[in-house]
């Protein structure tokens, strides 16, 4: 693990391989960059230099306070800044879940040129919203969205009992629970639990619903090589919101998993890691 200041923060850096094409991994919620262990030393061996940064409020890297340190655009710079830092040349965007969300839009937006972008279990926004606008069964499984906006509950329901519920929250809608162990979930509830924490992650939610300006896309259109892979047994997010991707990027690949959940990487990481190493030209 090494530190790396960017942006004006510090953030906690899992590293691995070397070169000078950055494959940067971002993590969702309620995760770290721990859920990218499986990926991380397939990619060194491809020849990418690897980060996983644990992003903004999560773990020990830096956590402002406020809804609004924690808007896209804030986000959006933060990786930004990592590649920077990196001193790389060349980026693969990798994200997951609130990572795969941003993403999305820094591919939309161009914040810097990437060369690829793989994406999981997260589809474009646009996808996303055409058919949360169209389909009730979408909008019930993002309750808990509408539950985050609201003051301490959600920290108090989320970070209670030793971190129980972020445990659950994995093992509950994993396929696979022999993937999440105790000493696996225990990581996760250690960080979450951490003074500060679980409303900084939270914030994320916060400051997407406050700032609804914040995720738009314009055009929406990727215009570069795209895979998304999906598990198919995803409790929050139907296979449905993947109709129209190709209608905003060009060059799209997806893979669905049938037998694993939202938590593709951690689920069937020996398929994600095949689909990966057949995807991804050699980094360097």
């Amino acid at each position: 693990m090494i530190e790396v200041a960017a942006n004006g923060q510090r953030f906690e850096v899992a590293e691995a391989g070397g070169g000078d094409h950055l494959a940067l991994c971002l993590h969702g919620f309620p995760e770290l960059h721990y859920s990218w262990r499986h990926q991380m030393p397939l990619l060194a061996g491809m020849g990418y230099r690897v980060w996983a940064p644990n992003q903004r409020g999560y773990g020990g890297s830096s956590r402002p306070r406020g809804v609004d340190a924690y808007r896209i655009e804030r986000l959006l710079e933060d990786i930004g800044a990592l590649f920077d830092a990196s001193g790389a040349s060349r980026l693969t965007l990798i994200g997951h879940d609130w990572g795969a969300i941003l993403a999305w839009h820094f591919a939309i937006r161009q914040v810097r040129p990437i060369e690829r972008l793989v994406i999981m279990n997260m589809p474009h926004p646009a996808c996303l919203a055409a058919t949360v606008k169209r389909n009730w069964r979408q909008r019930l499984r993002l309750w808990y969205m509408a539950f985050f906006q609201l003051p301490r509950l959600p920290e108090l329901f989320m970070a209670g009992g030793s971190g129980n519920t972020v445990r659950n929250a994995f093992r509950a809608s994993a396929v696979d629970k022999a993937r999440f162990p105790d000493e696996v979930l225990d990581v996760y509830a250690a960080a979450a639990t951490r003074p500060g924490a679980m409303t900084a992650m939270i914030n994320w939610y916060r400051a997407a619903g406050r700032h609804r300006a914040s995720r738009a896309t314009g055009s929406g259109v990727v215009d570069v090589p795209t895979l998304i892979v999906w598990g198919d047994q995803d409790a929050a997010l139907l296979a449905e919101t993947l109709d129209g991707t190709g209608d905003f990027v060009r060059d799209l690949t997806i893979r669905r998993l049938s037998h694993a959940s939202h938590w593709v990487q951690q689920d069937a990481p020996e398929d994600v890691n095949a689909i990966l190493s057949e995807w991804l030209p050699r980094g360097g």
